[in-house]
């Protein structure tokens, strides 16, 4: 039996290889795979160990999600326990892959989109002391998230990343806007951005991502740093 509870996929970091590398987690959106955020790994910092993984609930051929999900005209209409369980199959695997990879775990990245992102943050939010920061790409807030927030001592200084298109006919720029208003409210470290992009992920807000993640990398440790 695998030791791993999620299928995924791996870049092998650049650089020493006795030395634990920072894990950069990729988490697609519904209907996707593992081989899709995959292919965003050559424009990411190479000193990053990147796993790109598989949502559990197979939806077709190739086709997977974290949460049955329903469009319909007044939003989306999601499976809430499913999206539960995913969360915490989530925060478990990322301790998995520090057991097994040569994994730095005092920096542990997530990065997510479009449903990816709802996870992600979701994770982050409810157990921000195993990550080192997070990214969310066109996503939107887990209903009912901000009810099983950390407290706010363990949230202070998490350094969160959103990204979102004004374009975007999926999950519109009024998600993305929800999330800079709620992430407002709490003491992390926010940075929000808006591009003229539809529901994907433009060369412009990846590098804005990359540039974001290499400096985190090259910052120190929030977690180490006064709380005020």
């Amino acid at each position: 039996m695998s030791r791993f509870s999620l299928i995924h996929a791996v870049r092998e970091p650049s650089g020493n290889a006795r030395e634990s590398a920072p894990l950069l987690v990729l988490l697609h959106g519904v209907g996707s795979n593992e081989q899709d955020l995959i292919g965003l790994a050559p424009a990411l910092d190479s000193r990053f160990f990147v796993v790109s993984v598989r949502a559990p609930i197979t939806l077709g051929h190739s086709s997977y999600g974290w949460y049955p999900v329903q469009f319909a005209p007044e939003g989306p209409i999601i499976d809430p326990d499913a999206a539960e369980r995913s969360r915490l199959l989530i925060l478990k695997f990322v301790d998995e892959l520090a057991e097994s990879y040569n994994i730095d775990a005092k920096r542990m990245f997530l990065m997510g989109f479009s449903q990816g992102c709802i996870m992600s943050i979701a994770a982050a939010l409810t157990a921000p002391r195993k990550f080192a920061g997070i990214v969310g790409m066109s996503g939107r807030l887990l209903p009912g998230i901000l009810s099983k927030l950390a407290p706010d001592d363990q949230l202070r200084g998490l350094p969160v990343m959103v990204v979102h298109g004004t374009q975007d006919s999926v999950l519109s720029i009024d998600f993305g806007r929800a999330i800079r208003d709620a992430l407002e409210k709490l003491p992390v470290d926010l940075v929000y951005r808006e591009y003229a992009m539809g529901h994907n992920v433009s060369q412009q807000s990846l590098n804005d991502i990359s540039l974001w993640l290499t400096t985190r990398l090259n910052s120190p440790d929030w977690r180490s740093l006064p709380k005020e």
